[in-house]
């Protein structure tokens, strides 16, 4: 039963795996054929860093500097303080490696409430379904039939510091139940994966007149998911949760009264424990002494930390030094063009380093506003033929409501 644990983990975390760069296992392991020198960085709960909006995936997935909507919880928690209506909605659907399988889904409701001027507050859920799987033991017998679910709950702070600059804190409850109706070979009943998080966000965003044209410049970073190690069986087993720090800017420039145009450049870093290489014997397995996997001399150094170590020591503990840091940088681009605030058009790329992941794709997109009501979607074009990302279409639907304009703190209402 230990094996029909090890292969549901790691089924399920590998389907998400296939769409954003990332496996997670409980100890290190490696698959037959694979390439040791592709040290891609590994998290549980990966689906937290899936781009749940459609807005922002059709700009290549940029959000921690572009203007703030309702998913502003996800990408930046501090631009929820610059929103101008007083309360909106916001609810996304993703059907998730549709090439691959046919039941799997993301789905992300947000929503967020000015309670004045310069503060607000804002609520969202993220719901993944990894749909039926079919579990077997070593010899193809069927077992019993799981279905992984996960799940989050966030609730979001945000308040503007000065006229240009606001800040964001997020919390966050994390429920994974992969491993629910399976037994490990020591008799402990899999659980589900309960752990809490937190996003700190800041955001600078200023009008100004470039080239006798209107503009903004706006900067933005998240540091997201600092939180928890999350486990599935006992606390020997647990796994980092995908600690992200985002950083980016973006540009807005007024072509006239009814068309604008907006530049966007996010740059992504994982703050989790780089994979050290580690000793192998003739066979390719890893050596182990003391049920302590031995890290090669020079290697890197030893992924168990905690969660601080981990975040701060993410900066200097890959194996190939300086280069391969680098190499974990993601980058995103993306470019939306708005008429009269009515019908937007949207492009944009994603890369990764092919040793980090090796994602690369372009995006496109479509946004459409009619009064309080507003729709978005999102295309995705991976470079790679038959990727599992191909034909990955996001909706998203909005909902925003006017209200007279909130008191400031400390301002009298002109109604006495």
């Amino acid at each position: 039963m230990k094996y029909m644990v090890r292969n549901i983990f790691a089924l399920a975390i590998g389907f998400i795996s296939l769409g954003i760069g990332q496996q997670a296992w409980a100890q290190p392991q490696v698959l037959l054929g694979a390439d040791t020198s592709r040290r891609v960085i590994t998290t549980a709960v990966p689906f937290l860093a899936i781009s749940p909006d459609s807005r922002a995936s059709g700009m290549g997935d940029v959000g921690v500097a572009t203007s703030p909507d309702a998913n502003a919880t996800h990408w930046n928690p501090a631009k929820l303080a610059n929103l101008e209506p007083s309360f909106g909605v916001s609810a996304s659907f993703t059907p998730w490696l549709s090439k691959v399988v046919n039941d799997m889904s993301i789905s992300y409701l947000s929503a967020y409430k000015k309670i004045n001027q310069q503060q607000a507050l804002g609520l969202s859920m993220r719901y993944f379904d990894l749909g039926d799987i079919q579990l077997t033991d070593r010899q193809g017998n069927l077992l019993n039939l799981v279905s992984p679910r996960e799940f989050s709950l966030a609730a979001t702070f945000a308040l503007q510091l000065s006229e240009n600059l606001s800040a964001g804190l997020t919390g966050r409850f994390i429920h994974s139940n992969l491993l629910s109706g399976t037994t490990s070979a020591n008799g402990t009943d899999g659980k589900a994966g309960i752990s809490g998080s937190a996003d700190v966000g800041i955001y600078y965003s200023k009008d100004i007149v470039f080239n006798g044209n209107e503009g903004n410049w706006s900067f933005g970073a998240n540091i997201s998911n600092i939180g928890a190690k999350i486990t599935y069986l006992d606390e020997d087993q647990a796994d980092f949760i995908p600690t992200n720090l985002r950083v980016g800017g973006a540009f807005t420039t007024y072509l006239d009264p009814y068309n604008k145009l907006t530049f966007a450049l996010d740059l992504n870093k994982l703050l989790v424990p780089t994979p050290p290489i580690y000793q192998r014997d003739s066979l390719g397995n890893i050596v182990y002494v003391n049920g302590n996997p031995q890290i090669r001399p020079g290697g890197g150094k030893d992924p168990n930390r905690g969660l601080l170590s981990g975040m701060f020591g993410s900066f200097a503990d890959a194996p190939g030094g300086f280069t391969e840091e680098l190499q974990e940088v993601m980058i995103s681009a993306g470019v939306e063009y708005w008429y009269n605030e009515l019908f937007a058009v949207r492009a944009g790329y994603f890369y990764e380093n092919q040793f980090k992941g090796n994602r690369k794709y372009f995006t496109a997109g479509l946004g459409l506003r009619y009064q309080v009501f507003g729709v978005d979607f999102a295309y995705l074009l991976p470079q790679a033929q038959n990727h599992p990302l191909q034909e990955t279409l996001r909706i998203t639907l909005h909902f925003n409501i006017d209200s007279q304009p909130t008191e400031s703190i400390g301002e009298e209402s002109d109604l006495n």
